[in-house]
């Protein structure tokens, strides 16, 4: 792929609306709005968080090689001489530019969002269809409204195929940013009962998930959980929105792709299907049901989109879990080794479900134990403290041997465990890891999942630094 601008310097200040001063590059090859990952020749947006505002870190972009940077005028009226394109509101300039982006692309888009996997399915997705074109996906979990118009305005224009992740914490907040997408192709994974203490019901979910059909282009598609029990809810929204397309995933015997068999394994899923009266035969390779659920999305979308689906069903066999998000690891003790699964990216009570399902399926060495370390799911609102307790049930299933919770909910689940099923309790993760590193043994499998807010990531990150990863070629035989 020729390496084109992505954009030239004065169509990015037109789509902006914004004017020029100093002596900016000819051309911008990217878009950043963090400069501790910002590379010369790329376009600083200094957008104002609720955290920083990014006009502070205009000289240091400038200083990096910025080709230019993006700054309000009230900013602009007071700053040192500059290579600017001065504009009334970064955030809004950054949106404008990402419709402009997507006018000027013939691109397939695929929109995806849902309760649990929308990350995954997005990468997936996307893995799938670079297969068949020049794909362009946010490299990270870029779905709110910062990320999404960032992700548009980095499209280059000769993109063939585009995947887009939406999500949202509180109802109307989908809709501006489908219209901005306007995919040709809108995929809802699952309603669950995440972010409930925000939107009150589970049907309230249902239709702030809905809000993904309003940009939907005229002509374009769903793809909807047959499985479901608000299937009825969200097909009468894609309908109501205009969509006459509407394909389903799932066992159900009316779903248009459908799960036929499973065999799940410690690593991998081969998965039997039909889609859209074709058989495809085809391996996942990360485990878990849930995410066999989610391919039937992906073949779905990419069939619409005209991908070749049995080069699809191929793909989706090299496809592997990321950090956060299941990655799997070998990690060095003094005695020998244990497994890591990191699951802590976020957490509900469907999630945590399908991660403790696949912790018990994980291989564990001759004296090794399958431990589950849990913080907090947060937004549960009232019912917050039962979900926790709730999960004792799962572990039991799983056959989970020892449970280490930290934060005020997780102690709901660590009273509802029996004696000989608990491993630590701790007020905080950070405390919870010391424990967790007394406790692991050789044979060990470990599965780290909790709520962003229960800081369970840089408990991941604790481990990892004590304990160095195993080289791939010693893995066979660690114990």
């Amino acid at each position: 792929m020729s390496q084109q601008p992505l954009w030239t310097t004065e169509a990015l200040a037109r789509a902006m609306g914004g004017r020029l001063t100093g002596q900016p590059a000819a051309t911008v090859s990217d878009i950043s709005i963090d400069t501790r990952t910002l590379v010369a020749g790329e376009a600083y947006v200094a957008i104002k968080g609720l955290a920083h505002d990014g006009h502070a870190f205009v000289q240091a972009a400038l200083d990096k090689g910025a080709a230019v940077a993006v700054v309000s005028q009230d900013w602009a009226q007071a700053a040192p001489p500059g290579a600017y394109i001065v504009v009334a509101d970064p955030l809004k300039a950054l949106e404008k530019a990402g419709a402009v982006a997507r006018a000027r692309t013939a691109a397939k888009i695929v929109a995806v969002t849902g309760s649990i996997g929308k990350t995954s399915t997005k990468e997936a997705l996307a893995h799938v269809l670079s297969r068949e074109g020049r794909t362009h996906a946010p490299p990270k979990s870029f779905n709110n409204h910062i990320g999404v118009p960032l992700t548009l305005s980095r499209m280059p224009a000769a993109s063939q195929f585009g995947v887009f992740e939406i999500g949202m914490n509180h109802a109307g907040e989908i809709t501006p940013l489908s219209r901005l997408v306007k995919p040709d192709i809108a995929v809802i994974t699952n309603v669950e009962a995440v972010h409930i203490e925000n939107l009150g019901t589970i049907e309230a979910i249902a239709d702030a998930k809905s809000e993904i059909f309003a940009g939907v282009e005229h002509g374009g598609a769903a793809v909807l959980p047959r499985d479901s029990r608000h299937f009825d809810q969200l097909a009468r929204a894609a309908r109501a929105a205009g969509i006459e397309t509407i394909v389903t995933f799932g066992e159900h015997e009316e779903a248009d792709v459908r799960l036929l068999r499973v065999v799940l394994a410690a690593d991998c899923s081969t998965v039997f299907a039909r889609v859209m009266q074709t058989d495809v035969t085809y391996k996942l390779g990360s485990p878990g049901r849930h995410l066999v659920m989610n391919s039937l999305a992906i073949l779905a979308a990419a069939k619409l989109a005209g991908a070749d689906l049995a080069l699809a069903a191929l793909t989706l066999g090299e496809t592997r879990a990321v950090a956060g998000r299941g990655e799997r690891s070998q990690r060095r003790l003094a005695s020998g080794s244990f497994t890591l699964l990191d699951e802590s990216y976020n957490a509900n009570p469907v999630s945590v479900r399908a991660a403790l399902a696949v912790l018990g399926t994980a291989p564990k060495g001759p004296e090794g134990r399958r431990l589950a370390v849990l913080g907090d799911m947060l937004e549960l609102g009232p019912e917050a403290a039962d979900l926790h307790a709730g999960l004792a049930e799962a572990v039991e299933k799983a056959g989970i041997d020892l449970v280490f919770c930290s934060g005020p909910l997780m102690e709901h689940l660590w009273k509802a465990l029996p004696p000989h099923r608990r491993g630590a309790y701790a007020a905080t993760s950070a405390e919870l890891g010391a424990l967790v590193i007394r406790a692991l043994r050789a044979g060990d499998v470990a599965m780290v999942k909790g709520s962003r807010g229960s800081l369970m990531a840089p408990l991941v990150e604790t481990l990892k630094q004590r304990f160095p990863p195993v080289p791939a070629d010693e893995h066979q035989g660690a114990t």
